[in-house]
């Protein structure tokens, strides 16, 4: 967008015809319908406008249906001239600066007329409004250059141009263009202060971090991580601003409810006055301190926000924030608008209601059925624990059903006082992401005061919302305490203090699948550990107890088996440990130390099933929903699993009852079936040892267990390349995959022009440094020796660029020889998948193979 803006001035000015404003309309124009055109409604800039009672301003920008089917009323004189809704533009010279075009007569006149006005010189871009003290007000402005000379230099340098550039300009345009738009639906709030995020986020790219040496080492205390490496930097920017936007934005959330009908206006400075937490007051002031805001070019960025804030319908927004529940069309929309790679990193998904309520339900159900708790949930004894609690879903709901049992009991006069003594004392969930965890208080809050028992200020009172890392702090580690602030200090102690004394009797919700970006220390890697040995089942294969939701299971397994020695664990996660050769152990685990076991399977993997039904109709991921219609790619299942405390020594494995759901509509299917008694509707499964007792049916013939395994015919086998960059380097066809590889070795071809061509080449990550890579590349130059036959899969041979020197292949084994003495085969050449050679050979007699391996 900016590079074809600048490259069409280029091109105008080398005609030598360009005149120095009006022969540039065209690329103006282009430039702000090409924004425009993304926009709902669809905004159209037109150029060049008739005089509609103030002038003849040079543009103007419009919805789509306010312009006629033809143009001509906008230019020719007779017939009525619509406002330009979303203002009129002035447009100067780029040699002439914008300060006396602001205070001009005309623009005054645009401004009365119109509201708004976007007056620039190509190179500089300020957005006036009419309410200025002394005049016209800036709004917002951007400035691409300070200079004309820069300005010219910039056009010849168009394909060049920071990626952080363009993507603040971009959204200083779509501001510009939505201004005058109504801000009344949550999604579009969420939209807007995105934007500003993304501002404020890259703002940060360029500043130093060491003023905030002590929030940083507070942090890693706190939440049990090292930030380190690229990924560990941007994961600490980040939260840095998602910390900064969430408070403005729960603050303001707050400052509304004290009373909705006030006219004042929010004032961000005040906003710690309404956060209520301290580790999180502490959080915001670090940031907010005027010398840092100044430093990172942010006070600016907050007066817009402010702004944007005090220009919302509140009447009409939290008519519907408050009746679409506010999260899933708020932090979720705000999060993919801000940061969608994060989003994805993190496994950061919204869970849908149904499946929240269903969890909860089943729960209280199995509290009353199994342990004979009466009240369930509503019981003072039973302690809640969301180790993953995101926005707080889980936690409110927890909370509804408690006041349901209570409807129910006829105990309404006590509801107030039951629920918020549960909702601060027995009702606890850890997050490790400030965001969330912001609007978690936000949520739980709303919620107490909706029923009439509002946190109480003067007392302190918080929910049971902590900040902290779930997977460690569960045992005293005697470990000297880094730096850091007493509000950080305190708030771990609390979390601990809930982790090492209270006796937890449930343990749900839906853990991430993916880490974030800091080093995890040994506690939290030692979890998964217990599932790496079987006692019977067949070993764990593969690196599936590396995935993150594993060390949630154990974390949950231990705090009920080991600690509390009864309870319940529910959890909606990645299906792979149903039936996973990597899970063998954690199976095994789970049927000799827990009671019953239910498993809904919620398919929708795109892998295994493509996200089709056995009859071929769609079968979405039950994550899909009407903001986020694709879901996750992977299957789910919700499983809930019993310890009633009665095992003895000769207790036999757990009853495993199994059902699974398909197609559209599977959300709404399960939670009808919230209430179903014992196993009513499951199929009992006796999971076989010899295949690793799957928690899926498996039906196989007679004979199918006497047959060898895989590992027995192929007792010997090599991961050989995983490249990590496939669409990169790996192709069908070898000119193709040399085109693209030259263009990387090209220093004609710069990195965001490569970026397009193949993002992957140029994606950081924690352990590949694009830039530094290509650029030792370019250096020594391109090999086409390197261009080898690769065997990708098992018969499926392609080409391949077999880099060395480098990370540009993540993983990189080369074998040769021969191997003799094959039951199975005659003797063949062993390669690992390059070279030439099919990569496997099946042979008992592994003596006899000769293996010549280099692995770097």
């Amino acid at each position: 967008m900016l590079q074809s803006y600048l490259e069409e001035i280029r091109r105008n000015r080398g005609s030598g015809a360009a005149t120095d404003e009006t022969s540039f309309y065209t690329p103006l124009e282009n430039l702000l319908d090409a924004v425009g055109e993304d926009l709902e409604p669809t905004i159209d800039c037109v150029m060049q406008l008739k005089d509609a009672g103030a002038g003849n301003p040079d543009g103007g920008l419009f919805r789509m249906d306010q312009i006629p089917e033809t143009r001509a009323p906008l230019f020719d004189d007779g017939g009525d001239v619509p406002k330009p809704e979303r203002g009129a533009i002035e447009v100067k010279a780029p040699a002439e600066g914008l300060d006396d075009l602001q205070e001009s007569d005309q623009v005054e006149k645009y401004l009365e007329e119109y509201g708004i006005c976007l007056i620039t010189n190509y190179r500089a871009f300020r957005l006036l409004g009419a309410d200025g003290p002394t005049g016209p007000d800036v709004l917002e402005d951007f400035e691409l250059t300070e200079s004309e000379e820069a300005f010219w230099e910039l056009t010849h340098q168009a394909g060049s141009i920071p990626s952080g550039l363009e993507e603040r300009f971009e959204g200083f345009l779509k501001r510009v263009l939505t201004r005058n738009a109504p801000l009344r639906e949550p999604e579009d709030v969420a939209a807007l202060l995105a934007s500003y995020a993304r501002d404020a986020r890259l703002r940060l790219e360029d500043a130093s971090l060491e003023d905030l040496g002590l929030l940083r080492d507070s942090f890693e205390e706190s939440l049990g991580v090292e930030f380190q490496g690229n990924q560990g930097e941007e994961f600490f920017r980040s939260t840095i601003i998602q910390t900064l936007f969430y408070g403005l934005f729960s603050a303001w959330v707050l400052w509304h409810r004290e009373a909705p009908d006030r006219e004042d206006e929010f004032d961000w400075h005040e906003a710690t006055d309404y956060l209520g937490v301290p580790v999180l007051e502490r959080l915001f002031n670090q940031v907010v301190v005027p010398s840092q805001l100044r430093q990172f070019r942010l006070l600016e960025i907050l007066s817009w926000t402010e702004d944007a804030l005090n220009r919302v319908d509140r009447e009409a927004f939290f008519d519907r924030f408050e009746e679409k529940r506010a999260v899933q069309y708020f932090y979720e929309p705000f999060l993919e608008r801000f940061d969608s790679e994060l989003r994805e990193q993190l496994g950061v998904w919204y869970t849908p209601e149904e499946v929240v309520e269903y969890q909860v339900r089943r729960v209280d159900t199995v509290l009353r059925e199994k342990l004979g708790i009466r009240d369930g949930l509503a019981s003072e004894e039973v302690v809640v624990l969301d180790p993953c609690c995101g926005t707080g879903a889980y936690l409110v709901e927890v909370l509804r059903q408690i006041a349901r049992r209570l409807k129910e009991q006829g105990q309404e006069a006590l509801m107030a006082e039951v629920l918020r003594e549960a909702a601060t004392n027995r009702i606890y969930g850890f997050e490790v992401l400030t965001a969330p965890f912001v609007v978690a208080h936000l949520q739980i809050g709303l919620f107490l005061d909706q029923i009439g028992a509002p946190l109480i200020d003067a007392e302190d009172e918080r929910a049971g919302v902590y900040l902290t890392n779930a997977l460690t702090g569960w045992r005293p580690d005697g470990e000297e305490e880094k730096r850091t602030f007493p509000e950080f200090k305190a708030e771990r102690l609390a979390a601990e203090e809930v982790k090492q004394e209270e006796q937890i009797l449930v343990v749900l919700g839906n853990p991430p699948y993916s880490g974030y970006a800091g080093i995890a220390v040994g506690e939290e890697r030692e979890l998964s550990e217990a599932y790496r040995e079987t006692e019977e089942a067949p070993e764990p294969q593969g690196h599936g107890l590396n995935d993150l939701y594993v060390r949630f299971f154990r974390m949950a397994e231990r705090q009920i088996v080991e600690n509390t020695k009864k309870g319940v664990v529910s959890y909606i996660s990645n299906y792979s440990w149903l039936d996973g050769l990597s899970h063998t152990g954690m199976r095994e685990q789970y049927l000799d130390v827990f009671d019953e076991v239910w498993i809904d399977n919620m398919n929708g993997d795109k892998y295994r099933t493509g996200k089709r039904t056995p009859e071929g109709d769609p079968d979405p991921s039950v994550f899909s929903t009407d903001y986020s219609r694709i879901g996750i790619q992977v299957g789910t299942a919700v499983s809930l699993l019993c310890r009633d405390g009665e095992q003895g020594a000769d207790t036999e494995e757990a009853e495993v009852h199994y059902r699974e759901f398909w197609g559209n509509g599977k959300r709404e299917r399960l939670l009808e079936s919230a209430d179903l008694a014992d196993a009513e509707g499951y199929e009992h499964l006796d999971p076989p040892l010899k295949l690793g007792l799957p928690l899926m049916p498996r039906s196989t013939g007679d004979n199918y267990l006497d047959w060898p395994t895989l590992p027995e015919i192929f007792p010997s086998y090599f991961p050989g390349v995983q490249t990590k960059r496939d669409d990169f380097v790996i192709d069908t066809d070898r000119d193709r995959l040399v085109d693209r590889v030259e263009k990387y070795f090209d220093p004609e071809v710069n990195d965001e022009e490569m970026r397009e061509i193949c993002p992957r080449a140029m994606k950081e990550t924690s352990g590949f440094n694009a830039k530094e890579t290509r650029d030792y590349l370019k250096e020594r130059g391109f090999k086409s020796e390197y261009v080898v036959r690769h065997v990708y899969r098992p018969m499926d041979l392609r080409w391949l660029y077999w880099e060395p020197e480098t990370k540009l292949l993540e993983r990189k084994k080369r074998i040769f020889e021969q191997a003799d003495g094959n039951p199975f085969a005659e003797p063949v050449d062993i390669h690992s998948n390059v070279e030439g050679g099919y990569g496997v050979v099946a042979g008992r007699h592994t003596d006899t193979l000769r293996a010549e391996v280099s692995l770097e």
